[in-house]
């Protein structure tokens, strides 16, 4: 299996630690003041749901896991289990729907993401890196405020709150990366 740095972890990447599979939910990368930067990574055990907050400095190798993927078709939610469907055999398999973590919002019926199996077994989601949403909710802008970075918070139709720049307005549609959850531009 190949190793990979401590700063290359990704959110929904699988990596076997401690003698176990954990799928990563959240990344920060923290530049302390004082000392080497590190990632700060929120993880969940695959098979029991146990949580573990762990650091590892970018020198840090860790095991990434190789899946197989196959893109499946996301068709509905019940009961906390996601239901997906092979579009090649028509099989349909259940996921839990914590499994997305905070990405779970940008999850829409219809949408092809990509389930990653360790043999015959499916581990993890991979939503697209972008999903167009559409801003429900934000404030008017401010006349006379346009500082180079200057950003409003905003309410997309999947009830995600994330800052926009402040020519978007509501009803406008957006690309939102999933990944970081910002805002990348008009759609």
């Amino acid at each position: 299996m190949p190793k990979i740095n401590g700063n290359e972890i990704r959110p929904g990447n699988v990596l076997e630690h401690d003698g176990g599979l954990w799928v990563v939910m959240k990344v920060s990368h923290v530049k302390p003041g004082k000392g080497g930067a590190f990632a700060q990574v929120e993880m969940k055990n695959i098979r029991d749901g146990r949580k573990l907050n762990e650091r590892f400095r970018s020198e840090d190798r860790v095991e990434r896991v190789r899946l197989d993927q196959k893109d499946q078709q996301f068709l509905y939610e019940s009961d906390g289990m996601l239901v997906f469907m092979d579009n090649e055999t028509f099989e349909q398999i259940e996921l839990p729907a914590d499994l997305l973590g905070e990405r779970r919002p940008f999850l829409q019926d219809g949408m092809v993401a990509t389930v990653e199996y360790h043999g015959e077994e499916p581990l993890s989601v991979q939503l697209p890196q972008k999903v167009v949403c559409k801003v429900v909710e934000t404030e008017p802008v401010v006349k006379g405020q346009t500082a180079a970075n200057s950003y409003k918070p905003a309410v997309l139709d999947n009830g995600v709150r994330i800052t926009v720049p402040p020519f978007i307005d509501a009803g406008e549609d957006i690309v939102v990366n999933t990944e970081t959850m910002e805002y990348v531009e008009r759609a």
